[in-house]
């Protein structure tokens, strides 16, 4: 990594439009979500300084506090595990939910979305490693699952969202990033109403470059851009 964010984001940037060569994929169709959780104010604008829009939380709280003091051009990113009573948090402020994962909180978006009379994107999350520390459905319930939120009229889905496993080598977690592309297309395939399946965030700091190649429209750097957190605070 580089001495500072600006360098950071001209290097994870680069290494993105290097993996869109690699795929015969164009660089726009990959959009970087920087993670700016645990983060200060201050970095997310440095960030913006060089064009960042895109920024994603994991706790509501810290998603309502930078949304609150921050321009209203940003777009918002929940990443992060979303309890029901922590939605109203949410709801109207983030662009997009990635972490989608039981019918419960799909209701309690819905309900929330109403509420505040909008309708809330989300992306649904598929543990693809079928981790027991991860959230999210498993592959083969994705089909049902998706037929039942398609129900919810305000919620918006736009597609799936995987968290890999945390491995040295990336190249390792290329077979889930690639049985989540097969499975967007497989659901695509089903011409479900109030579903679509543009989306797939997918990847992070340690293996971003392998998810773009496999298909991620959006990919999700923290640690690469912000450098490393203190988890203490």
């Amino acid at each position: 990594m580089g001495t500072s964010i600006a360098e950071n984001l001209k290097e994870v940037d680069k290494r993105i439009t290097e993996a869109c060569i690699r795929s015969g994929r164009r660089r726009e169709d990959v959009k970087l979500i920087a993670v700016s959780k645990t983060k200060p104010v201050s970095m997310i604008e440095e960030a913006m300084a060089e064009g960042i829009l895109d920024f994603g939380e994991n706790k509501p709280q810290e998603l309502r506090d930078k949304f609150d003091v921050l321009p209203k051009d940003l777009h918002w990113h929940m990443i992060g595990n979303l309890q029901r009573n922590k939605v109203k948090y949410v709801v109207g402020r983030a662009q997009l939910i990635h972490s989608v994962g039981s019918v419960e909180l799909a209701q309690a978006i819905d309900k929330e979305a109403q509420k505040k009379g909008v309708k809330m994107p989300c992306l649904i999350e598929v543990n693809m490693a079928g981790e027991a520390s991860k959230g999210g459905i498993a592959p083969d319930e994705a089909e049902a699952f998706v037929r039942r939120v398609s129900q919810f009229e305000n919620l918006q889905i736009k597609g799936f969202m995987t968290i890999a496993p945390f491995v040295e080598e990336a190249e390792s977690n290329r077979v889930y990033f690639r049985a989540l592309r097969n499975l967007a297309v497989d659901i695509a395939s089903k011409n479900i109403d109030n579903i679509e399946v543009n989306e797939l965030s997918m990847g992070m700091t340690g293996d971003f470059e392998v998810a773009v190649e496999e298909g991620a429209t959006m990919v999700r750097v923290g640690t690469g851009i912000f450098g490393e957190r203190n988890y203490s605070l």
